[in-house]
């Protein structure tokens, strides 16, 4: 199924070429890259259909204790080539991946006695482009400390923009929407609920940033193929409308220690006069290198269950006892006496293991299943877990049976609380102990301020473990589901055995906090999920929750049957049914929907979308036939006809369309939902009424 073109065409210009400007038009002709060096600064600029979209922006870097590299440059050499392919995904939204672009690399060698090599790549697609810089091997650049990048994005106006702010520890915000010249990031200050923050500045904002321009263009910008470098953020210049990197720094304030020759992460602006389009766009993934991974045949997409959401709405706790100043090293944990709540015990995890064979989920999380959570929380402790002793309550070896009789699979939990270097001098026996128990699958967390102390989720020295930690599982055969960690670039391409993350504000907040508005689920597509899957973990019944605790004000800011449509338009080959078993058991009807949903998918088209409005996202299954739809609305009711020309020729369907009812409402009257049927085929039309803060799912299976 592969096919590739490659063209080659190199410009060299005796020693240097002066003045010159050059341009690379993408395979359609839609975009334009232009480049030029100008009073010895490089600059490159974007054009959509003959229509600027980035303004001339400035390319270089700052370094400690040497002169920057950003300026007396002159252009030794460019060449140009093009490329076109289409490869196939281990798992994904679409099997089929078209990789088609072209490429200009522009060589710059500085005017001085001691003159260093700057070379700059960019890949322009129909949807966008990525840049990204390359250190050469050279006598006069070999170890260097970057004190900043210096990539910039001018833009043409004061677009509408969708952020949260910049922050080098935590994702975990609510998205604002305002013009760029009214970002205020000091917002951020505000989230007490979340546990660790490093706001930057009021003018500083997190990738991925989507925009939309007031002639209907959208932008997003991101970075893909984040390696052995620090994160981006952008700062934002209100008054002139520019964007420039700003890197999270070490506790050293350094950004990055390379040695050439070496690479930097691509930058990506997507493009589009349709938000549609940007939710298609592979252009991420088709910057990462290809996957690394020769046998894949032990990595499987899932749907789980799993003891976490009980533990949320206090029906259960994480800790066995309520001890406080536990020491892993001297305690007796048979002479503990239990609290009582305790969730992950050896009863309720076979409760859950049950639940899954009888519907037919593949796997079980368990999270508070070992010693250490009654004082990790907040306490920067250098060592809480050590990732291999249960609790009393919790037998691993008659649970590890239990489960492989049931033909179901446990997924094991590894709460770092941030104590990192813990964490790496543990992790080949957590691992080995997860083999010895037939754990393949480990979700992975980050909460609190790392250790080493002063580093921070977003750095340099982070980047390099949470690589570290996906390639030995991958030696391992063990897939990955990290929370808390950095938001994805693509890496699943390179690393397919990093099942999904979390790296955003997920559905638990709905269970202790002000909740996440409704609209919040259609602004992480554009946004967060745009560098890959995120276990954002749908599927809550019991919206309310003074069903737990008749004192409780807080519910998930959705109804039920957006619930349901989150497994189709929040993409993760890893999903969970987040909620209690016994309230699945109260709805079986709707439950359905959610034990036929596939997690992994052959086709994928993006109906309608408008950020912060609402999506409809159509999906084929990967090895069948049937298709689903997914549409979600923000706080406003919506109605829609959808054309069903996506169907497959020739084939009749019976969908199945579960709905909220005529007065559905995410606020007053969530849990209200119908189900109906028909018969349909791709000549077919259907009409869809989305209450405030609600949705739809559909499932359609052909039939003769």
């Amino acid at each position: 199924m592969k096919k590739m073109i490659i063209t080659l065409i190199a410009f060299y210009f005796g020693q240097f070429a002066y003045s010159q400007s050059y341009e690379v038009t993408s395979p359609g002709n839609v975009l334009k890259l232009s480049f030029k060096v100008e009073n010895a600064i490089p600059y490159y600029w974007l054009s959509r259909k003959n229509k600027v979209v980035i303004k001339p922006s400035r390319l270089g870097f700052l370094f400690n204790d040497v002169e920057p590299l950003n300026g007396n440059f002159k252009i030794k050499s460019t060449t140009q080539n093009a490329f076109d392919e289409t490869w196939t995904q281990v798992w994904g939204e679409q099997k089929f991946v078209r990789n088609n672009y072209k490429e200009l690399k522009v060589s710059l060698i500085e005017d001085s006695k001691l003159p260093r090599s700057l070379d700059i790549v960019f890949r322009v697609f129909d949807d966008g482009i990525g840049f990204r810089y390359e250190f050469p091997v050279q006598d006069n650049l070999q170890y260097f400390v970057i004190s900043e990048e210096l990539s910039e994005f001018a833009l043409t106006g004061n677009h509408k923009a969708f952020w949260i702010p910049g922050d080098y520890d935590s994702q975990e915000y609510t998205y604002s929407t305002s013009k760029l010249s009214e970002i205020d990031a000091s917002i951020g200050s505000k989230f007490s609920e979340i546990e660790v923050k490093s706001l930057i500045d009021d003018n500083f904002v997190q990738t991925p940033l989507m925009m939309k321009t007031e002639e209907g263009l959208h932008i997003n910008i991101h970075e893909a193929a984040l390696l052995d470098y620090p994160a981006m953020h952008l700062t934002v210049d209100k008054k002139n409308y520019k964007l420039q990197s700003q890197l999270a720094p070490d506790a050293y304030g350094n950004k990055a220690y390379l040695q050439t020759p070496c690479k930097t992460p691509w930058r990506t602006i997507i493009v589009s006069d349709r938000a549609e389009d940007i939710l298609a766009s592979k252009i991420i993934l088709n910057l990462n290198e290809p996957n690394k991974i020769e046998d894949v045949s032990w990595i499987r997409p899932q749907k789980y269950v799993g003891i976490w959401w009980e533990m949320h709405v206090g029906y259960s706790t994480w800790n066995y006892s309520d001890l406080k100043n536990v020491t892993l090293k001297d305690m007796d944990w048979n002479t503990v006496k239990p609290n009582g709540k305790h969730g992950a015990t050896t009863q309720r995890t076979k409760r859950y293991i049950d639940f899954a064979a009888e519907h037919g989920f593949d796997a079980v999380l368990v999270e508070g299943w070992n010693v250490g959570w009654e004082d990790w929380f907040g306490n920067w402790k250098e060592e809480v877990f050590d990732f291999v002793t249960p609790y009393p309550d919790f037998n691993v070896e008659e649970l590890s049976n239990y489960a492989k009789k049931k033909g179901v699979k446990l997924i094991m939990h590894h709460e770092t609380s941030s104590s990192v270097t813990n964490y790496e001098r543990r992790i080949d026996e957590a691992f080995n102990f997860m083999k010895k128990y037939g754990y393949d699958a480990v979700k992975t967390g980050y909460v609190g301020k790392i250790i080493p102390r002063g580093e921070h989720h977003d750095s340099q020295w982070m980047i390099n473990h949470f690589t570290r930690v996906v390639e030995k599982a991958a030696d391992k055969n063990i897939m990955i589901n990290s929370h808390e960690s950095v938001r994805p670039t693509g890496l699943s391409r390179t690393y397919p055995n990093w099942l999904s993350s979390e790296a955003a504000r997920g559905n638990e907040f709905n269970a202790w906090s002000i909740g996440n508005p409704p609209e919040h689920e259609t602004i992480l597509p554009f946004t967060r999920l745009m560098g890959g899957p995120m276990d954002y973990t749908p599927g809550i019944f019991q919206i309310k929750m003074d069903y737990y605790d008749k004192n409780k004000k807080e519910h998930v800011h959705s109804t039920l049957a957006k619930q349901l449509a989150l497994y189709v338009t929040m993409y993760s080959p890893l999903q969970m049914a987040a909620d209690l078993p016994e309230n699945y058991e109260r709805f079986p009807d709707v439950f359905q929907f959610i034990k036929d949903v596939p997690v992994d998918w052959h086709e994928t088209k993006i109906l309608a979308a408008e950020p912060g409005d609402y999506i409809i996202t159509a999906r084929k299954e990967r090895d069948g036939e049937n298709w689903f739809i997914g549409a979600i609305t923000d706080e406003q009711g919506r109605e829609f006809n959808l054309n069903l020309d996506f169907l497959d020729e020739d084939k009749n369907y019976s969908a199945t369309m579960y709905l909220d009812s005529e007065n559905s409402d995410w606020k007053d009257n969530p849990m209200s939902y119908q189900i109906k049927s028909m018969q349909v085929d791709k000549n077919s039309k259907i009409k869809l009424h989305l209450a405030p803060g609600g949705g739809a799912a559909i499932t359609f299976a052909p039939h003769d």
